[in-house]
């Protein structure tokens, strides 16, 4: 199993569009492997984990029946799904680059591995309970503000490591990134949803998991 990781993980690195490093510089981690002080950097693709129910934040080719029809965005029981890939990318238009740190308070995108589609909230209501809708939108050359996250991490940590609780708001709406143990019975039956809330609950708190960390651009 630690081989099958190794060998997607690899895979993972070369089908990323980015301007720099090289497979030899990255590092793959699952959940079991030591992630103390392993540093979360742009270009970093990864799994977000739930961490009260330990699902995996998860997105397919699937629109979603009511609100906004945008493809839709759920919790993925099992560790081994590829759908559940994201890459960590900056704001447009910043300074920022591939394998900068990234402090608390910073505005990120998420994207979505296979799809390319962006981590994405607005005012639609979710499907099971109400909260906001969140999707994935757009693409590789589309993008916009509903595509922004601040990433707030709980404690002391200035910046963000795999082994440190976060949250991500939303930068349009106040929501927070949020699951819940509400599944879906039919299309995505034994997934759970995944929405916003703009209150600070247990349940919008998640871990980086499983992924292809690069390492920190020293300073020149």
């Amino acid at each position: 199993m630690a081989m099958g990781f190794l060998g997607f993980a690899l895979f993972l690195f070369l089908s990323l569009d980015l301007d720099q490093g090289s497979p030899s510089s990255a590092s793959a981690a699952s959940s079991s492997s030591t992630s103390q002080n392993v540093e979360i950097t742009y270009g970093t693709v990864l799994k977000l984990m739930h961490e009260k129910t330990k699902f995996r934040l998860h997105s397919h080719d699937v629109p979603y029946g009511s609100g906004s029809g945008q493809q839709s965005v759920t919790g993925f029981p099992n560790v081994d799904d590829s759908n559940s890939y994201w890459i960590v990318r900056p704001e447009p238009d910043t300074s920022a680059k591939q394998g900068d740190t990234i402090p608390s308070g910073t505005i990120i995108r998420l994207q979505h591995m296979r799809t390319r589609k962006w981590l994405h909230s607005h005012l639609h209501a979710s499907p099971i309970s109400g909260n906001l809708e969140v999707s994935c939108f757009g693409g590789e050359s589309e993008s916009d503000t509903g595509d922004y996250w601040r990433l707030i991490i709980e404690g002391s940590g200035k910046t963000w490591k795999q082994d440190q609780k976060i949250r991500l708001q939303h930068v349009d709406t106040g929501g927070y990134l949020h699951s819940h143990d509400k599944k879906y019975a039919r299309i995505a039956g034994g997934q759970q949803e995944v929405c916003g809330v703009r209150e600070k609950r247990v349940d919008n708190v998640w871990l980086a998991a499983e992924g292809v960390y690069l390492p920190v651009t020293k300073s020149k």
